[in-house]
């Protein structure tokens, strides 16, 4: 059970101040009922809420998946660079969203946006695994000692990339599958071979793929199957 203005503070754009407003000139019911008071509480599962005959459809979480385009950083906030948040309506920027992982700020693609810390964490946590797929593209051709090295792994800076999968799509071009997340890690284990990705783009999170009709800057909810997609191994 919680308060009402709190339910409809972090549900919509209202503020707690201006839900008393709202319950002042009557625009708020309860079951069709007519709230006269702000802290009232709130059976999130059974109760209707409704502001101007509009029923509030209470979410405890939000998980949303974004085509990243180029020139964001995976960030809530920065000084100097917009942030993936940035793209956000202003429907969801009263809950407290951040990205679930990170893609750089030259790297587009799918990214999952939520304020769910717990499924971030599963989602993150190398004991899980989580496959990332990419499309890359490299300034040289893919050679067969590339692909042969990120299976066998590749030893940087900060220790040793665990096995990698790399399929050559083209003659400069392939799809890169990992488990880890260090940082540029792509970039530095091509650069192991002294070639300089020029593009990168994620694909995949787990088994799920970006939707080819979810353009750059582009986003949506996912579903609970796809969800489900995301944590399979």
């Amino acid at each position: 059970m919680e308060r009402l203005d709190k339910i409809i503070s972090n549900q919509t754009i209202y503020t707690r101040k201006e839900v008393k407003e709202l319950i002042k000139k009557k625009r708020i019911t309860v079951n069709d009922e007519i709230i006269t008071k702000s802290d009232i509480k709130i059976n999130e599962k059974k109760d209707i809420i409704k502001i101007d005959n509009q029923v509030i459809n209470i979410k405890k979480y939000i998980y949303l998946m974004l085509n990243k385009p180029k020139g964001y950083v995976s960030a809530t906030t920065d000084k100097l660079m917009p942030t993936v948040l940035d793209l956000l309506s202003k429907e969801y920027l009263h809950r407290n969203l951040f990205p679930a992982g990170r893609l750089d700020k030259d790297t587009t693609g799918l990214m999952l946006i939520t304020d769910d810390g717990d499924f971030a964490h599963n989602m993150l946590s190398p004991k899980k695994h989580i496959s990332k797929t990419y499309n890359v593209t490299i300034d040289i051709p893919i050679t067969n000692e590339m692909v042969l090295g990120f299976t066998k792994g590749i030893n940087l800076s900060d220790g040793e990339c665990k096995s990698a999968i790399l399929k050559k799509t083209g003659e400069n071009t392939g799809i890169v599958t990992l488990t880890e997340g260090r940082y540029h890690q792509i970039k530095r284990m091509f650069g192991c071979y002294k070639a300089k990705v020029l593009e990168l783009e994620r694909i995949a999170l787990g088994n799920f793929y970006l939707p080819s009709d979810l353009k750059q800057g582009e986003y949506r909810e996912f579903t609970n199957e796809e969800l489900e997609k995301v944590l399979e191994k």
